[in-house]
């Protein structure tokens, strides 16, 4: 016999370099809202999860003010690609590459993610 997972159960985990970090409970994600979470190494992450339960994953600090807010902008949608808004300066940055809609000379990193 199978038993279901409830969300509570599932960590979101972050690839670094060979191993998969937990950074936080499924259930501690919302569709339109990010989740911060400190890396091993003293860096930040924002955590995002889409209407459909997509995950995505980059760096929290705003590269344009230094600020560790990404996790705290407003997401939408930009011709089909997942973006976040900082919500200081307002520039968008695509949740799949991470890079910059407002300035293709600026990207923030991005993480592979999962549940599990």
């Amino acid at each position: 016999m199978t038993l279901a997972l409830e969300t509570t159960d599932l960590k979101v985990r972050l690839r670094l370099a060979d191993a998969w970090f937990p950074v936080c409970d499924l259930s501690a994600l919302l569709p339109g809202r990010g989740v911060a979470a400190l890396l091993p190494d003293g860096r930040q992450v924002a955590v995002f999860a889409d209407r459909t339960g997509r995950l995505y994953a980059i760096d929290n600090r705003d590269p344009f003010t230094g600020a560790a807010v990404l996790s705290r902008g407003l997401t939408g949608t930009h011709r089909g690609r997942p973006f976040v808004a900082s919500p200081l300066l307002k520039q968008r940055f695509d949740l799949e590459s991470g890079r910059c809609l407002d300035d293709e000379s600026v990207r923030v990193r991005t993480y592979e993610v999962r549940a599990g």
